[in-house]
């Protein structure tokens, strides 16, 4: 009898999570990225799997969960599931969870980052001495601690970002979905609109759902600082590109930091790739090694857990409503 498999919709997975999955009897399976919709279908075809370790986009279907009969939990190695259609896997009993927390610090850092970068206009200073020149002369920068950080979304990964730019120096204002009582030296602004108005750099840290979807467009935009920066580490399709590259362009904008697109991989032919003004990076914010190990491990202590029949952490579960069945 062959053994049940946990699919992990990638090419790797830290040792924390596939040795104590390998340990407890589970044959770990890679797939290549990216993986779409064919691939899933194929792959729950040809083998029992029973759990997914889920790596990036991959759409989880209706059509996937109707053809996986033998799936009973997803544990994404992270925190964003807008792959996975939630209603179609609580209808065939199929748990959803996240590792809570486990890639925060990572993100933070790589956002905070993004922002000095920008501030410190780095692009700009390294393209010049890669040209041949030297200091340009007569050119200076705003420091970073005279700016107003903007917040947007404080869970695990905005509030450490938002207490990494304090640190900094930078005046932090937050505004979040539910008020939350901030740090002191925070400020928290009633509306996304105040906030975009007042901030001279805007970091995004909400998940995507239908209703950030678009969060910031053109409307947005406009009504951001001219001179001001975006940083978006989150999920691409909460900025409206089209609109972000008009934006930028035009010079209302002075620049953004992105590690996430709206189409991923992104076309290499993105405007945005061609802009002097903005830092592009992979989709790699919680790549580090101590963010692996950390969602590796809660990856699989939720498998093992949910199923033999507890919960890891609770935190973790997207749709617990399955477990009261």
């Amino acid at each position: 009898m062959s053994k049940p498999v946990v699919l992990v919709t990638g090419t790797a997975v830290s040792e924390q999570a596939s040795k104590p999955l390998r340990e407890a009897g589970f044959d770990v399976v890679f797939m290549k990225m990216p993986v779409d919709e064919a691939a899933l279908l194929k792959a729950v075809a040809e083998h029992p799997v029973r759990a997914v370790i889920l790596r990036g986009p991959a759409p989880f279907t209706p059509a996937v969960f109707d053809a996986a009969g033998e799936l009973k939990i997803i544990s994404k190695n992270g925190a964003g599931i807008d792959s996975v259609d939630l209603a179609s896997a609580s209808a065939h009993d199929v748990a959803v969870m996240i590792t809570e927390g486990a890639n925060a610090d990572a993100v933070a850092e790589m956002s905070l980052s993004l922002m000095l970068a920008l501030s410190r206009e780095l692009p700009r200073y390294e393209r010049l001495l890669r040209g041949g020149g030297w200091k340009d002369q007569g050119y200076q920068v705003r420091d970073f601690r005279v700016r107003t950080v903007g917040i947007v979304g404080y869970g695990q990964i905005g509030s450490r970002t938002a207490r990494l730019a304090l640190a900094c120096g930078a005046q932090v204002i937050v505004h979040s979905r539910r008020r939350v009582e901030l740090p002191q030296g925070m400020e928290w602004e009633d509306s996304l609109d105040g906030l975009l108005a007042r901030a001279d750099i805007v970091s995004l840290h909400t998940p995507l759902t239908d209703k950030t979807r678009g969060l910031i467009g053109a409307p947005q935009l406009a009504r951001m600082k001219r001179g001001s920066f975006i940083v978006n580490t989150s999920r691409g399709k909460l900025i409206d590109e089209p609109a972000l590259i008009a934006a930028l362009q035009g010079g209302h904008l002075a620049g953004a930091g992105l590690d996430v697109f709206a189409q991923e991989p992104p076309d290499p032919r993105n405007p945005l790739f061609s802009m002097p003004n903005v830092i592009v990076t992979p989709h790699v914010a919680s790549s580090t090694t101590g963010a692996a190990d950390r969602m590796g491990a809660i990856c699989a202590q939720n498998i093992l857990h949910y199923l033999g029949g507890k919960v890891y952490d609770e935190r973790n579960f997207v749709n617990p409503q399955v477990m009261k069945k």
